[in-house]
């Protein structure tokens, strides 16, 4: 367009000066005439007449000439104004371009501070990894998941199972970056710790469970031996308040929407640990057990242990953790596996033959509790949400009843490992004798952690560095596990 009225211009700007160039001559023609007129002026009229022509035609050409000036001024004021027009598109169009590429750079900003400037967690570097896995051996590989192999090291002198992506896993990206940020502000006794990660080669590093996972368990895999009664019972009870700490989280509750055996994970002490939060849905508000929101068009989760409300509507609320936890605690009860286990259990119990679907692998199993603790589970596994008890009020205290009489049955002798997961040292990972509190809130074994200061700034546990180095003695928690050895028979 431009183009074009340049073009319009050059050729008015042409026919001007043609113009002017006439008119001059005209004006000169005209004065040579009105000097003949003066020099003749008593000559004949036909000489007048020439000198009346030549005025007439000279008011013509001004004429002209005005009118071509008023078309010249008229496009050079088009041309102007399409000047400034194409100058403020080009300027918007280059502010737009601007705001995306802004944009671009904040959010590759945030992810870079996420991987690399976030302070919440130890960062590894690729050599680390690759050195304290034997770069990636084989025999060093305890678990397979969505995201990639697990292996177990140790890194700063510590046992870790470290999770690697897969390198062509691109389209887990977004998930992966997810656990990092949800991972790194998760403390909770019944949650497996992040350590750390590396951001340049996509892993991560957490506390190594030494007793694998409740499936290993339930499965009978690799020789696990069975799990008694008390432990399933207590297994249940940490299970509830790591769900509980879940939904609980502020800003905004956490879903973990894959809750199963596998995710349940047992330190060397039997105490259980819920995992893989990488798929948790974080939900601006709790969704009403009556309202469908929060529509997805993918469904995350595995069979059997996926709540059916969920599948039916894409709708993700805390209660569809509910639903899996009661599956699993069925199963701590029969040892069977998932499919067809809730009706299986409604019918024993209906019919009086629940003692029969007990697994008899555990020991004697208290019966009324446990025709309890059956009945909690199948609400749990209601088909509506709206229908399944609430975690925190109606599940809870009922399971805290049970894990003390199975702490109490424990102290009865039958086996020390089964000592409360609090009366052991995080460092060393054995009963305490002087129990002591760090700056994290911590409670450690009282040389244990004194060392640890003498070398290092930071929590053993979060890693977040210590606002200061006093101890404080845990006198109530000493004078527990003082009772407790008391009472139990090595």
């Amino acid at each position: 367009m431009q183009l074009v009225m340049q073009e319009e211009v050059e050729r008015l700007q042409l026919e001007l000066q043609n113009t002017i160039t006439m008119y001059k001559q005209v004006c000169e023609e005209l004065v040579q005439a009105q000097n003949q007129a003066l020099l003749l002026s008593s000559e004949s009229l036909e000489e007048t007449k020439i000198v009346n022509a030549s005025l007439k035609r000279e008011e013509i050409l001004r004429k002209f000439a005005a009118e071509e000036k008023t078309k010249y001024l008229k496009v050079m004021k088009e041309l102007e104004e399409a000047k400034n027009k194409f100058s403020k598109e080009s300027y918007e169009r280059q502010m737009a371009e601007l705001d995306v590429l802004r944009e671009s750079i904040e959010r590759q900003r945030i992810v870079d501070t996420l991987l690399s400037n976030d302070r919440r967690y130890r960062k590894y570097t690729m050599d680390e990894i690759k050195l304290a896995t034997n770069f990636f051996a084989e025999d060093l590989i305890i678990g397979e998941g969505g995201y990639g192999k697990v292996y177990k090291c140790n890194l700063d002198h510590t046992p870790v199972a470290v999770k690697v992506l897969h390198q062509d896993a691109i389209n887990k990206k977004e998930e992966f970056l997810k656990e990092v940020e949800i991972l790194s502000q998760l403390h909770h006794p019944n949650m497996v710790l992040l350590l750390g990660a590396c951001p340049e080669s996509g892993c991560l590093v957490y506390e190594y469970m030494e007793n694998g996972s409740l499936e290993d368990y339930l499965l009978k895999k690799n020789g696990k031996p069975p799990l008694p009664w008390f432990f399933r019972f207590r297994i249940v009870f940490e299970m509830a308040c790591g769900l509980s700490f879940l939904h609980n989280s502020k800003p905004e509750p956490i879903v973990h929407r894959d809750i199963k055996p596998g995710n349940v994970l047992l330190d060397r002490n039997y105490v259980s640990k819920i995992a893989d939060v990488g798929l948790a849905k974080l939900l601006v508000e709790v969704v009403p057990d009556n309202v469908t929101e929060y529509r997805e068009s993918i469904l995350a989760g595995t069979l059997h242990y996926m709540d059916p409300e969920y599948q039916r509507t894409g709708t993700v609320r805390p209660k569809s953790d509910v639903y899996a936890f009661g599956v699993i605690t069925l199963q701590l009860i029969t040892g069977r596996h998932a499919r067809g286990l809730i009706v299986t259990v409604e019918d024993a119990i209906t019919n009086g033959s629940f003692r029969d679907i007990l697994d008899p692998s555990a020991g004697d199993w208290p019966l009324d509790e446990t025709v309890e603790l059956a009945q909690v589970a199948l609400k749990c596994t209601a088909l509506r949400c709206r229908d399944r008890p609430e975690i925190d009020t109606e599940v809870l205290p009922m399971l805290q009843r049970f894990s003390d009489a199975a702490n109490a049955s424990a102290r009865m002798g039958r086996n020390s490992v089964s000592a409360p997961s609090q009366y052991y040292c995080p460092i060393l990972q054995e009963i305490m004798d002087d129990p002591y509190i760090a700056a994290d809130g911590f409670t450690y074994e009282y040389v244990a952690i004194k060392a640890w200061l003498s070398k290092h700034n930071v929590s053993p546990m979060t890693k977040l560095k210590l606002q200061h180095s006093v101890l404080t003695p845990n006198h109530t928690l000493r004078s527990a596990i003082q009772e407790w050895k008391s009472g139990v028979t090595f």
